[in-house]
C-alpha cells in the first residue's frame, strides 16, 4: 500500500473505546442465564493487547463481540476494520470502515483506517481523500498525516509529501516515524544528504523510547534504507 510492508500501516494502534461502560466490574452475572459476561471496556483492552502481540484472530473475535453488542458504535467497526486489514482481508476491512463513517461522519480514525483499506486495494486517490478528511477533522491525528505524506510520495508528489511531514513535526508527536518517512522521501527524490540526516534523527529519537516491536521494525527499515546509500560503510 505504501513503500513499507503491504497491508501494514507504518504507524497504527487500535484505539480503545473511551466511553464508559455501564458495568463497573470486569465481569457481570446474568440472572437469566446464570453466565458471566465480560464488560465492554475489558473486551476493548483485551483486543488492544491482542493486537500489540500481533494476535489478530484473537482481537477479531473480541471485536466481533463488541460489534454484536453495540451495532451502532462506529469505533468498534473502525477498530475491527483495522484488524481485518492486518489479517489480509481488505474488502471486509473496507466494509467495516464504511459502516463506521456512516455511523459517525466525524470520527477521524475511521477515515484514516478506511484510507489504508483503499491503499491496500490500490485506490490511492480515494486513500488520499480519506487521509485529508481525517486531518481536517483532527489536525492532531499524526498517524493520518504520516500516511498522507507516504501516499503523496507513492504518487510521486515529493514536494507535497515533504510539506506534509514538515507540518506533522509541528505537533511533536511520533517524531521518529516522521523523520523516517521524510528521510525516505528525500532519499527517493535524490537528496541523499538530507535523507541520511533524517535517518540519523530517526535512530536518535527511537533510542529515547522504550523498545517495542513497531519501533524495532522502524529501526530495521531505516538501517536498510541507509545501507542503500552507503553500502558496506558505517553511516550512523
Amino acid at each position: 500500500m505504501h513503500i513499507y510492508r503491504s497491508q501494514q500501516p507504518l504507524v497504527c494502534t487500535l484505539p480503545r473505546q473511551t466511553q464508559a461502560s455501564p458495568s463497573t466490574s470486569a465481569a457481570t452475572h446474568s440472572s437469566v442465564t446464570g453466565a458471566y459476561t465480560t464488560d465492554d471496556d475489558t473486551l476493548s483492552r483485551l483486543a488492544a493487547a491482542a493486537v500489540s502481540r500481533q494476535q489478530y484472530s484473537e482481537a477479531l473475535t473480541l471485536l466481533d463481540q463488541l460489534v454484536e453488542r453495540h451495532p451502532q458504535r462506529a469505533m468498534y467497526y473502525s477498530n475491527r476494520g483495522l484488524v481485518h486489514l492486518w489479517l489480509g482481508q481488505p474488502q471486509m476491512a473496507l466494509a467495516d470502515c464504511d459502516r463506521a463513517v456512516t455511523l459517525n461522519p466525524d470520527l477521524d480514525q475511521a477515515y484514516n483506517n478506511r484510507a489504508m483499506c483503499h491503499a491496500a486495494l490500490g485506490n490511492l486517490p480515494a486513500a488520499l481523500d480519506d487521509y485529508e478528511q481525517a486531518v481536517d477533522l483532527n489536525p492532531f491525528n499524526s498517524r493520518a498525516r504520516i500516511n498522507l505524506g507516504a501516499t503523496l510520495r507513492q504518487m510521486g508528489d515529493f514536494d507535497r509529501a515533504l510539506d506534509c511531514f514538515e507540518e506533522a513535526l509541528m505537533f511533536h508527536q511520533l517524531p521518529e516515524f516522521i523523520y523516517a518517512e521524510r528521510g525516505r522521501t528525500y532519499h527517493l527524490r535524490g537528496d541523499w544528504n538530507c535523507a541520511l540526516a533524517d535517518y540519523r534523527r530517526t535512530l536518535a529519537s527511537a533510542a529515547t523510547h522504550q523498545a517495542s516491536a513497531q519501533l524495532q521494525s522502524l529501526v530495521q527499515r531505516v538501517n536498510c534504507w541507509a545501507e542503500e546509500l552507503l553500502p558496506q560503510q558505517s553511516w550512523v
